[in-house]
């Protein structure tokens, strides 16, 4: 059972994360870039090292700094087998280097308790500064839905409110089709779970096969979003967030709808193949 007042104030290690130009290229190639059209201009700004334009992906520091699935460990309290990824923010503060040194500490900034047989939000959030000059370069924000830890007796609120999707036809549409072994090559990006590997323990899990990573699928999504507003610079992102809704399967085409609203894009992100939304309440800022 989640022990609320030792849950906040758990101390989490700081992580240096040194990466490289080789590390930045197998972020993009998981997301699928490169993979399927090796000529593209803008596939290879993020795959090759040596194109004059050489950028990280600003959604890569989703992967840098992160202390693993902390919730496994025992004296958590937490039921990490129901746990799931709910939802993702990144504010980038400056540009992210293609290569460098991170330094991050993960803090919980807020745990709470929806009720008996109802679970609870965890929020987490991680600032990551460059080593070199302490400058900061992002912050990340997650929150989990732990399932089967509900009815400790902790606060009850504040609830996260979530971004407004609008009705009606998206303003501006873009498809990105995954490669077939997406997930097999993103794994190599850090989140070594089975579930998007093994066939086994993805039918063990429900799932027909394996699936592709909530966060590959937001990759993607940034993605889309600057390659159909920014002109396709996708180091315009400053800022994104959204809602897990749905898992994609490797090999299925990603729509990601966006609609302006003054300087804000408001989102969101389906399968095409089978018409189901996998992204939503999504909100993306440009420079």
């Amino acid at each position: 059972m989640i022990n609320y007042d030792a849950l906040m104030a758990r101390e989490f290690p700081v992580i240096e994360h040194q990466y490289t130009a080789k590390d930045s290229i197998l972020y993009a190639l998981g997301l699928g870039l490169g993979v399927t059209d090796p000529l593209n201009p803008s596939h290879l700004r993020a795959t090759y090292e040596r194109d004059p334009d050489f950028a990280a992906l600003p959604a890569m520091v989703n992967v840098l700094g992160y202390p693993g699935f902390w919730a496994m460990e025992p004296d958590t309290g937490l039921t990490w087998q129901k746990i799931l990824h709910g939802e993702q923010a990144l504010t980038l503060h400056a540009p992210l280097p293609a290569e460098g040194t991170l330094v991050s500490q993960l803090r919980i900034t807020g745990i709470v308790d929806k009720g008996e047989g109802k679970g609870a939000l965890i929020y987490s959030e991680r600032d990551l500064t460059d080593k070199a000059t302490g400058a900061r370069v992002a912050t990340v924000s997650s929150t989990s839905f732990a399932r089967g830890d509900g009815g400790f007796g902790g606060p009850d609120g504040p609830v996260k409110p979530v971004q407004p999707v609008p009705e009606g036809t998206p303003d501006v549409t873009h498809d990105f089709t995954t490669p077939e072994g997406a997930a097999l090559i993103y794994r190599l990006s850090g989140d070594l779970n089975p579930l998007h590997a093994d066939p086994a323990v993805a039918e063990g899990a429900g799932f027909k096969r394996p699936i592709l990573h909530g966060l590959c699928t937001l990759g993607v999504a940034s993605w889309s979003i600057t390659q159909a507003l920014a002109d396709g610079d996708f180091t315009a992102l400053t800022h994104l967030e959204l809602r897990f809704t749905s898992p994609v399967y490797p090999g299925e085409t990603i729509r990601t709808e966006m609609w302006r609203d003054g300087s804000d894009i408001r989102f969101r992100a389906r399968v095409v193949e089978r018409d189901v939304v996998v992204l939503n309440n999504g909100l993306a800022r440009l420079k």
